[in-house]
């Protein structure tokens, strides 16, 4: 029996609304994530070389958290939700560096945000995603 169109509407509402609610997430916490780390690369405790590799984790920590949380409202699609919220984690941070530097170049370290964000994502679906375990059905008897 196939849902109506009001049931399939509700549900990719409620699915678009994880999405956006992880990314939104995954930003604020990428956000402080690398805030703390300035403070650390300013008390001496980091090295300012280390910039690009950090940028990277906060990414993938970030979008891994926004994975959890969108991916724990629902039941199936789990890597699908996962992945879309990396996606939505790399296009926030590439309007800000747009905004902020009228220009994104994947050169120079845009490529390694994108990998980045769709593993964390990724990772958070594929670990949360355990499903039903299916019992292996006894053999059939055999008819004499």
């Amino acid at each position: 029996m196939r849902r109506n169109e009001e049931e399939q509407g509700i549900v990719l509402f409620q699915w678009g609304k994880s999405v956006f609610l992880g990314g939104v997430t995954a930003f604020l916490f990428c956000v402080l994530f690398l805030f703390l780390v300035s403070i650390g690369i300013s008390n001496g405790l980091l090295k300012a070389e280390q910039g690009p590799q950090v940028t990277v984790v906060a990414c993938v920590l970030g979008s891994f958290l926004g994975g959890l949380l969108a991916v724990g409202q629902h039941k199936g699609r789990k890597l699908l939700i996962g992945l879309a919220v990396g996606g939505i984690l790399f296009l926030l941070l590439l309007t800000c560096g747009i905004l902020m530097y009228d220009s994104f170049s994947l050169e120079n370290g845009g490529i390694e945000l994108l990998g980045g964000t769709l593993c964390g994502g990724g990772a958070a679906g594929i670990l949360t995603g355990g499903g039903k375990r299916h019992k292996l059905s006894p053999p059939p008897k055999r008819r004499r």
